[in-house]
C-alpha cells in the first residue's frame, strides 16, 4: 500500500467506518467544583460515536477526525437493515463536543477548613434539575454482485446503500469506484455480508458543501430498527498502524450500557491526587488510562461516566439541552422548543448517559462490540480530587493533629499517584514539595 493509500484509508469514525478516496465554562457543583477535564482530544488516533437506543430503535452518530482535502473523504459503515432517506441526517460537531465535555473524566478541588474552627454540618440538598430506495444499478449487480439499493443527497454528502453477494465483488466495486481498499479488508467485509448486513457509503459532494457554507464536515447520523445493538469495530482495524481509541457515548431510557462480549470495568475513580496534578491533568489521565489498559491486557471496555442526565455532580460542562439530546437521537425525551416531540421528563431529561472508552486492535478485539442495556441507573464518573491544605494561623490542640495528618495524607497521595500512573514516586514527591506538600516517607 502506498503512503497515500494509508492516509486515505485510516479510521475516521471510531471503528465504524473506513476513510477512502472519494469550551464550555465549568459549572459549580454543590460539593467542591470542577477545575479540569480529560476530553477525547487527549488521545491520538481516537474517534467518537454516539449511540441512542430506545428498544430496538438505534441512532448512531459518527464523528470523523479526518483532516485533509474533503474530496478524499468517504465513509463505509455496515448497517443491519436497509436505510431510507428519512433515516439519515447530520449533526452539528459542537453538539458532540458538548456531550464529550459533559461526560469527560474530571478533576475537582476542595479547601480544608480551619482546624480550629467549629465544624458546621449543613444538610446536603440534591442538585436542581438542569434548565434545561433508490434505483438498482444493473451494471453493478451484473459485474460485481453488488446492488446499489438507494442513492441519496444528504446535506454535504452523497450517500449510497449497497448490498453484496460476496466480498470479492464488493471489494472490486469499491476499488473501481476509487475507494482504496487495504489488504485484509476483504475478509472483514465478507463477514458482514454473511450476516446479511448492508453497507452505508458516503462521499462529500464538494460543490454542495460550498453552497451550504460549511467549514467542516458534519457528523453523519443513521437511524434504524434492529435487535442488533453493536458497533462494527473490525473495519477500523484493517489498516491501523497500532492500537486506536474509541469513545462511545450512549443515551438510553433504562440505564447504563455495557459490552456483552467483552469485560466491562470502571476506570479507577474517587482518588485523592496532589495539587500539582491540576496543571498536568491531561498527562495524568492518559497515564492512568494506559495503566488500566495494560492491567486488563487491552481486552476491556472502560466505563468513564454513567449518570442520569437530569443532574450532575460535579458538572464538567453546562447541562445538555433537550434539543441537543434529540439531535443526537434521543427522540423519546421531547424538546421544550419543538412541539412535535412529546415531553416525558421527570424533573430532568429522561435519558441516561454512558461513556465507554476502549483501546483496541485486531488481536485484542477480534469481534465487534455487542452491547446490552442494563436497568442500572446508579451514578459513576471518573473523578479525581485534590484538597488544598489550610495555610492560615492555627494554634489550637486540633491544629497539631491536623498537621500530623497532613504529612500522612501527602505520602498517601504520592503513593496512590505512582500506582495509578506508573510515574516515579520520587519524582512525584519532588513536584509535591514545590507546591508545599512534603510527601517523603
Amino acid at each position: 500500500m502506498t503512503p497515500r493509500d494509508n492516509k486515505l484509508f485510516r479510521t475516521g469514525v471510531a471503528a465504524t467506518a473506513i476513510l477512502a478516496n472519494a469550551a464550555m465554562a465549568p459549572a459549580n457543583a454543590f460539593c467542591g467544583f470542577y477545575v479540569a477535564q480529560a476530553d477525547a482530544k487527549l488521545f491520538n488516533q481516537s474517534s467518537k460515536v454516539v449511540l441512542a437506543r430506545d428498544g430496538e430503535q438505534t441512532a448512531i452518530t459518527m464523528a470523523s477526525d479526518f483532516e485533509g482535502d474533503v474530496k478524499e473523504f468517504a465513509v463505509v459503515v455496515p448497517v443491519p437493515t436497509f436505510i431510507e432517506r428519512k433515516q439519515i441526517g447530520v449533526v452539528e460537531p459542537k453538539t458532540i463536543d458538548h456531550l464529550d465535555k459533559y461526560t469527560a473524566p474530571r478533576l475537582v478541588e476542595y479547601h480544608d477548613a480551619d482546624p480550629c474552627a467549629p465544624v458546621v454540618v449543613a444538610a446536603r440538598a440534591m442538585p436542581a434539575a438542569p434548565m434545561m430506495a433508490g434505483a438498482v444499478y444493473e451494471m453493478a449487480r451484473r459485474n460485481y454482485g453488488v446492488t446499489v439499493e438507494a442513492s441519496y443527497d444528504v446535506a454535504e454528502y452523497d450517500v449510497l446503500i449497497l448490498s453484496a453477494q460476496e466480498s470479492d465483488g464488493l471489494t472490486r466495486w469499491l476499488t473501481d469506484n476509487d475507494y482504496r481498499i487495504p489488504a485484509g479488508a476483504e475478509s472483514v467485509l465478507g463477514s458482514y455480508i454473511r450476516q446479511g448486513m448492508r453497507f452505508f457509503v458516503a462521499k462529500v459532494n464538494v460543490e454542495r458543501m460550498k453552497g451550504l457554507g460549511n467549514g467542516q464536515l458534519r457528523p453523519l447520523q443513521v437511524r434504524y430498527r434492529s435487535a442488533k445493538f453493536m458497533v462494527p469495530l473490525r473495519l477500523g482495524t484493517v489498516n491501523a498502524r497500532g492500537p486506536q481509541d474509541l469513545i462511545i457515548y450512549a443515551l438510553t431510557r433504562s440505564g447504563r450500557i455495557e459490552a456483552a462480549n467483552y469485560r466491562t470495568v470502571k476506570i479507577p475513580s474517587d482518588i485523592d491526587v496532589p495539587l500539582y496534578v491540576k496543571d498536568e491533568f491531561g498527562p495524568f489521565y492518559k497515564a492512568l488510562f494506559e495503566r488500566a489498559v495494560a492491567r486488563e491486557n487491552m481486552q476491556a471496555v472502560f466505563v468513564e461516566y454513567a449518570w442520569d442526565m437530569g443532574w450532575c455532580d460535579p458538572c464538567a460542562a453546562d447541562p445538555m439541552s433537550n434539543r441537543e439530546l434529540v439531535e443526537l437521537g434521543a427522540r423519546w425525551i421531547g424538546s421544550d422548543d419543538d412541539a412535535s416531540f412529546r415531553t416525558t421528563r421527570r424533573g430532568g431529561s429522561d435519558a441516561y448517559a454512558t461513556r465507554l472508552h476502549v483501546r483496541y486492535d485486531a488481536k485484542t478485539f477480534p469481534e465487534d462490540i455487542v452491547f446490552i442495556e442494563t436497568k442500572d441507573r446508579s451514578n459513576f464518573q471518573g473523578r479525581y480530587v485534590q484538597h488544598h491544605p489550610w495555610r492560615g494561623e492555627a494554634s489550637c490542640p486540633a491544629a497539631k493533629t491536623y498537621q500530623d495528618d497532613l504529612t500522612a495524607r501527602f505520602a498517601r497521595e504520592a503513593t496512590d499517584l505512582a500506582q495509578l500512573t506508573g510515574w516515579s514516586r520520587s519524582e512525584i514527591a519532588a513536584k509535591m514539595e514545590k507546591s508545599g506538600e512534603t510527601a517523603r516517607q
